[in-house]
C-alpha cells in the first residue's frame, strides 16, 4: 500500500503511522523535509516524480484524486502497471481522453469514476446496453451564484465563489462548480468514461443536489440516483465495487426531502459552460488548453490578479488564439497545455493592467 499527498505532512505521517504504507509521496519538496523529521517507516517519494513512482507501482487499486493537469501521468503509470484506476480528478480524462481510455483497454485496465455525477451514472447503466441508452444527465447545482444577474458578479471575491451552498470542496473545484466550467469539464470526463457522444450529455440545474445523475432510455424511462451530499458514498463504491460495503454513513429521508427542481443552464450566464461544449465538439486536443486556460484563470482569481468575470473571458481568448492538434499523443497534449498556460499568462497579464 502506498499513501500521497501535496503539503499536508502532518496528516500524511498520521496516517502512515496507523496503515503503514511501503511508501508515502509528498509532492512539496518542503513539506518532504517536514515530513523527515517525523521519521515515517516507509520510504518517502518526493516531488511530481516520486508521485509518478508511486503510482507505477502494481496495485489492487489505485484512487487518483490530483487535481488538474498534474494527474495526467501518474494515472498513465498506474494503467502501465496494470492497477485498477478510481478517478476523482476529471482534468486527466478532459486533457488526453482518447490516450487514456486507449491505454487502459490495452492493459484491460477498469476505470471508475469517483466524481459523484459520474459514479452515479455508472451505476444507472451497469447491466444496461449502451445501445438502449437516449443520453445521460449530469446534474448541476449552479454554484452560490445561480440566479443571481450578471452585473453582481464582477465583484464577487474567490472568497464568496469557494462557498458552495451544498458540496464541501476545494478552493480550485468551488470556483469552478461557481463558473459551471467544472460541469463542462464533466461532460469532456463522460464522453469518454461512458463512450457517449457530447450531444447525448445533457446538463441539467438541480440546486438540491439530491440526484446525481440520470440515464434517460431509448424506451423513455429515466434511471436516476440520488444520495446525501457526502463524497464518502462515491469513493466507497469506487473502492468496493462490485460489492457494496453495506456500512451507511447516512441515509437520505425521502419524506424530507422538499421539492426537487431542475432547469436547463443559461449559457450566456455560464458562458464557461459552452465553451467547454466547444471544445468537446473540437476534440483532438481543444479540450486540453481549455483545461489549461481555465487553470490559469482560477489561479489568477484566487489570486485577486482578474475578476470573477474574467476567468471566462481568459478561457474564451486562449480557446480562439491557441493552436489544437487532431492526434492526441501525450507530448501534442503537454505541448496544448504549456502553450495554452503561456498565452493565459499573457492575458492575465493585459486584463490585470
Amino acid at each position: 500500500m502506498g499513501l500521497a499527498a501535496h503539503s499536508n505532512a502532518e496528516l500524511l505521517a498520521e496516517q502512515a503511522a496507523e496503515f503503514g504504507p511501503a511508501h508515502v509521496a509528498m509532492v512539496d519538496e518542503a513539506a518532504g523535509k517536514r515530513l523527515d523529521t517525523m521519521a515515517p517507516e516507509a520510504p518517502i517519494l518526493r516531488g511530481q516524480q516520486g508521485i509518478e513512482e508511486l503510482a507505477a507501482q502494481k496495485a489492487d487499486i489505485v484512487l487518483c484524486a490530483m487535481v488538474g493537469a498534474a494527474g495526467l501521468k501518474p494515472i498513465l503509470r498506474a494503467i502501465e502497471a496494470g492497477s485498477r484506476v478510481a478517478l476523482a480528478n476529471k482534468e486527466p480524462l478532459v486533457m488526453a481522453g482518447p490516450l487514456i481510455v486507449a491505454a487502459a483497454r490495452s492493459r484491460g485496465v477498469e476505470i471508475l469514476p469517483v466524481d459523484s455525477e459520474h459514479n452515479a451514472i455508472f451505476q444507472c447503466l451497469h447491466g444496461h446496453s449502451r445501445d438502449d441508452v437516449e443520453c445521460i444527465h449530469l446534474t448541476a447545482s449552479g454554484g452560490p451564484f445561480y440566479g443571481r444577474p450578471r452585473s453582481e458578479l464582477a465583484r464577487v471575491t474567490p472568497e464568496e465563489a469557494a462557498n458552495h451552498p451544498t458540496w464541501d470542496m476545494g478552493r480550485k473545484i468551488s470556483v469552478d462548480s461557481a463558473t459551471l466550467m467544472n460541469k463542462g469539464l464533466e461532460v469532456v470526463e463522460a464522453m469518454w468514461l461512458f463512450d457517449l457522444p457530447v450531444d447525448k450529455i445533457h446538463v441539467v440545474i438541480h440546486p438540491q443536489s439530491t440526484v446525481h445523475g440520470l440515464v434517460e432510455f431509448t424506451d423513455g424511462s429515466i434511471l436516476a440516483h440520488l444520495g446525501l451530499t457526502d463524497m464518502k458514498f462515491p469513493i466507497e463504491f469506487a473502492l468496493t465495487w462490485p460489492e457494496r460495503a453495506g456500512r451507511p454513513m447516512g441515509r437520505l429521508d425521502l419524506t424530507q426531502m422538499g421539492a426537487l427542481t431542475f432547469a436547463t443552464p443559461d449559457f450566456s450566464e455560464f458562458p464557461c459552460l459552452s465553451h467547454a461544449l466547444e471544445a468537446a465538439r473540437r476534440g483532438g486536443t481543444a479540450p486540453a488548453v481549455l483545461n489549461a486556460a481555465n487553470e490559469t484563470a482560477v489561479a489568477a482569481f484566487c489570486r485577486h490578479r482578474i475578476g470573477f468575470l474574467e476567468i471566462a473571458e481568459v478561457v474564451e481568448h486562449v480557446m480562439q488564439e491557441c493552436p489544437t492538434d487532431r492526434e492526441v499523443t501525450l507530448e501534442s497534449v503537454l505541448r496544448a497545455d504549456r502553450e495554452a498556460r503561456r498565452q493565459a499568462e499573457t492575458r492575465i497579464g493585459v486584463l490585470g493592467a
